[in-house]
Formats: structure tokens, sequence, C-alpha cells
């Protein structure tokens, strides 16, 4: 089961709203102005068709509309303009507004600690970083300037019908209630099923994730019935808070369609009675009636986006949710280790919800030694890899390098002494080059070059644009051993003193992996590297061999010392190396 990464509430949602909006207050000024200016030239025209109806009942002539005519025709020319230069800064706004939320996000998932990645799943990151940023993003770029100059124009329309007349304004007000009652029950509702709507969905990517990349070992066990069953209820559920957020709406609108007649039929029903008792003009009858018409569109603005904005609402707490994940806690006073000894003191280990996994192991890693840990599938190899590469923490015990807890090292510090290279690898868009230099960027061709051919991969020289060519969707597609050469060649960029591969080198032929393992200890000479594998050829190369059985540390030593002593590792190695060199189960 995961951990659903957090979700931000409705303060923490406010209180970042306003950040965005304080980071470019000039221009979010500006637009508040220039949508009041233009909401104020569009009040022009009612009122003066109100004068002229008023004028022409009086007895006026012909020249009472050449003279008023004129002016309505210049504020519409005035509006427009005015509102086509707010629009536009406006979506300027969106798009800065947007682009420092994609770059927040960015640092705060760079930022969050593998384990709660990891405990979280990929699809739950991925639909965040995905469809709540874009759903953010063009909320701002398209519903935020829209809804903003229409909350503008409704306010200055409703002021306009209470300056012509406040009983007739009152009977607006009373006529847009419907709304009113409408818009809360909804909004009381919206939140919460939309924030279930983007977890379904999360959920949903997840499984579907884990089953595509898994497809290979469903179909070997026989699973397929099983991931087919678990596929449907997650869409089952995705549907189901889909069809909840579309009975909302479907009460919503119709409501909302109802409440645009009452207020116009109130005022034309009030304004004659108050016109026949001599209380009200014509002309301001006309002009409240005209101004109560043009409110539709501004309010029918609000009410379609306010679905975006209860979904962008909903999306936007799920990015902001990052910032309250658990994050790795600096140390007060980082130490300075003393060398690149690792050891390993009476460590135990339990993964969320479970026992123990690794009980009492003592290790120490000398500095520049080849160690490989070997042991049968559930025997903690992994587990170990990862609290020696500082991913996770012991629950008792310390892990140190040089003295110095790895609890107590800043993530950058602790990446350029530790590397974990695993056999899930990535390769990023861009060209080769650039996947190269997210290891080193200050790294010559030649250097990159140098790394490549250190792991064996000399075939980048044979593409016809070498480091320039081009990776991932539209671009050249690398095969698994392919993407693990590139992964390798990164390490050898970054060159830390110690360097721990988990299976690194599996999506290879035994005969490339062990080039490419030895290759690779010729490169990293004098730097310590700690292979976790199941091809005991591996262990055969190294300087010693630990044998994890049971989250234990059942023995340790050298390849011929394990061979004699005839324990589990003599017994492994002669089933290995007798039946068939392949991997051991």
């Amino acid at each position: 089961m995961s951990n659903p990464l957090p979700v931000a509430g409705k303060r923490e949602v406010r209180l970042a709203a306003g950040r965005l909006v304080r980071a470019d207050v000039r221009a979010f000024t500006a637009v508040i102005a220039l949508n009041a200016l233009a909401a104020g030239a569009g009040l022009a025209g009612p009122w003066l068709l109100g004068r002229i109806i008023d004028r022409v009942s009086a007895g006026g002539g012909v020249g009472t509309v050449d003279r008023l005519a004129p002016a309505i025709l210049l504020f519409a020319v005035a509006e427009l303009l005015l509102t086509r230069f707010a629009r536009y800064l406006a979506h300027r706004f969106g798009e800065r507004t947007s682009a420092r939320v994609r770059e927040q996000f960015t640092d705060r998932a760079l930022a969050l600690p593998a384990a709660v990645v990891e405990g979280a799943g990929t699809g739950d990151l991925s639909v965040r970083g995905t469809s709540d940023v874009a759903t953010v993003g063009s909320t701002l770029r398209d519903a935020a300037p829209d809804v903003l100059i229409a909350v503008v124009q409704v306010l200055f329309i409703l002021g306009a019908v209470f300056a012509v007349n406040p009983l007739l304004g009152c009977c607006a007000v009373a006529g847009l209630s419907g709304i009113r009652w409408a818009a809360r029950w909804y909004l009381r509702r919206a939140r919460p099923a939309y924030l279930a709507e983007g977890a379904a969905y999360s959920q949903l990517t997840e499984v579907l994730t884990s089953t595509a990349s898994g497809a290979r070992t469903v179909e070997a066990l026989g699973l397929e019935l099983r991931r087919i069953a678990t596929c449907d209820e997650a869409v089952d559920a995705w549907r189901r808070t889909r069809l909840r957020t579309l009975r909302l709406r479907s009460v919503l609108f119709p409501a909302v369609d109802v409440s645009y007649v009452l207020p116009v039929a109130g005022v034309l029903l009030l304004g004659g009675v108050l016109n026949d008792r001599g209380v009200v003009s014509l002309g301001a009858v006309v002009a409240a009636a005209l101004y109560l018409r043009r409110l539709s569109a501004p309010l029918d603005t609000v009410l379609q986006w306010m679905e975006q904005l209860q979904s962008s609402g909903a999306a936007f707490a799920r990015v902001e949710g990052l910032a309250q994940a658990p994050a790795p806690v600096p140390p007060a006073a980082p130490g300075v280790p003393a060398g690149d000894r690792i050891e390993v003191t009476g460590v135990h280990y339990a993964y969320p919800g479970g026992g123990d996994v690794l009980h009492g192991v003592d290790l120490t890693v000398r500095p520049g030694e080849r160690l490989a840990v070997v042991g049968p599938s559930g025997a903690g190899k992994s587990t170990l890899g990862r609290l020696l590469a500082g991913i996770d923490a012991p629950r008792t015990g310390a892990v140190t390098v040089g003295g110095v807890p790895l609890a107590d090292q800043s993530p950058g510090q602790l990446r350029r002494q530790v590397v974990l290279v695993t056999q899930e690898h990535h390769v990023f868009l861009g060209t080769v080059r650039d996947n190269l230099l997210i290891a080193a960027p200050g790294a010559t061709d030649t250097e990159l070059t140098g790394a490549l051919n250190a792991v064996g991969a000399d075939w980048v020289a044979a593409l016809p644009d070498g480091l320039a060519t081009e990776l991932g969707a539209g671009g050249r597609l690398f095969d698994g051993a392919q993407a693990q050469q590139l992964a390798l060649a990164r390490v050898v960029l970054t060159d830390p003193h110690t360097l721990i591969l988990d299976e690194a080198t599996a999506l290879l032929d035994p005969a490339t992996a062990r080039h490419t393992e030895r290759a690779l200890a010729a490169v990293l000479e004098g730097r310590t590297v700690i292979a976790i594998a199941h091809r005991l050829h591996t262990a055969h190369d190294a300087d010693r061999v630990a044998v994890m059985a049971d989250g234990r540390l059942a023995e340790l030593g050298t390849h011929d010392e394990l061979v004699a002593a005839g324990g589990a590792y003599a017994a492994l190695w002669n089933t290995w190396h007798g039946a068939r060199p392949a991997p051991w189960p």
C-alpha cells in the first residue's frame, strides 16, 4: 500500500496564492486597475441610453440622440481597448506565475527523500507534476484573467443598478440570491469531491504504470487476471469520483440558468409599478434592465469557470502539498568525515508496517576495496545497500562514513561521497551529451567519451551524431543495456569515493557485464566499490565477499576463504559454477 503525498489545506493554499500574487504585485495591480476602468467605461452605454429615452420621452428631438450616440460609441471603443490590454497583462501575469509554480514544484520534488517518493509511488508524484501542474497553469493563464475581469464587472454593474435606483438594486440582488445558494451548496461539496477524484486518478496511474513496467513479470508468473482485476477496480474507483463531480455540476448549472431570468423580470415588474406611480423614470427602468442583462455575461463566465477553479484549487492543493512532505532535516553541526571507511554497527531495519528485515548487522568496508554482497532473494542485500547509500536510516544501530553518521550528511554532500546505481535507469530527453553532463556539468567532450569507453559504451561513437544524438521520443530509443551503460558512465564522471552497484549490470549479458565491472574497477582504482549481485563472477573478482542470509551477515571473507570453508557461499558457488553460468535464484 502506497503512502500518498500530503495535500495542502485551505489556509496553506490561500497563503501560497498570496505569495504568488506578491511576487508579481505590480502586474496584478495593473490588471485590477485596467479591469476597473474597462468596467466603468462599459457602464456608460446603458446610462446614456437611459438618458436618451428620458429626454425623448420629455419631448427632446433628434439632436439629443445625435449628441449622446457618439458618446456611447466612444465608451464602447474605450471598453474594448481597456479590456484587451487588461487581458494581455493578465495572461502575461498568468504565464509568469505558472512558471513559478512549475519551478517551485520541480525544486520541491527533487528535494524529496528517495524513501518518501518510493513510499508514495511514482503515480502520485507523476500526476502532480503533469496533470495537476498543467491544470494550475491553464487556470492561471486562462481562467484567472477571465474570472478577475468578470468579478470586477459584476461589482461595477451592481453598483450602477443601485445608483440608478436603490429599490431596483435591492430587487436585482434578491433575484440573484438563487445563484448564491446554489454556489454555496456546490462549493461546500466540490473541494473534497475534486480532491477524491485527483487521488483516484493518481492511484489509477500508479496501477497502470506498475502493471505496464512489470508486464514481463506479470506474464511470467501468470498474474494477468489479477492485474486486470486490480486495474478494473482502480478504473471503477476513478469513475465513481468522476460521476460525483458530474452530479454536482448537473445541480449547479440548471439552478443558475433559472436565476439569470429572475433579476431582469423582477426589475421590469417593479420598475413598471414604480414608473406608473411616478417614482422612477422609464429611462431608469430601461437602464437597470440593460445593466442586469449585461450582468449575465460576467456571471456566466464566473460560473462556467467555477468547475475549473474548483478542479484547479484541488490540483493546487496537491501541488502545494509537496511543501508538507517529510524533508531531510539538516544536521545542526554536520561533521566532516575523517576518511572513507564505512562502518555498519548493530543495524536493525524495518520497512513501515513490517517487522525487521535486517537483524544486528555489523560490517566494515575498508577504503578502496571491492566488496561483493551476495545471498538468496529476500536476504536483505538491497536493503543493506540502501542503508550504505544513506537512502534509508537504520531503526537502531549506526551507519557511518569516516566516523560521521550518514544521516548527518546533507544530500548534496552525501551524493558526492556515495553513489548507488541500481538496475532501474532513466534516459532523459535531450542529447547523449546532455544526459552525461548531468553528472559533471563542466566536463569536456573528451572526458565524456572517456567515461563512455570505460563502461564499454563505444557504440555511441558509431551514432550518426555522436554525443549530439537526440534521445527519447522523436529521437533514438535506447534498450535497457544501453541505458545501464549510460548510467554507469555518469557514475564515472561523478567519481565518488564509494560506489554501490545493486544489480547495476543485470540487463547486460554475462560477458559484457563482467567486462564492464572490471573496466569500472580499473577506472575507479582506489575507490570503494560495493557490488550487490546474483552473478557470482562478481564475487569471484572482489577483494572480499559478504554473504547475507535471513537479514543477517552469515559469512565474510575472500572468495577462496569462503569456498574453502565449505559454508553457505561454497554451496552457492558450487551450484552456480558447476551447473550453469547463470543467475542463481
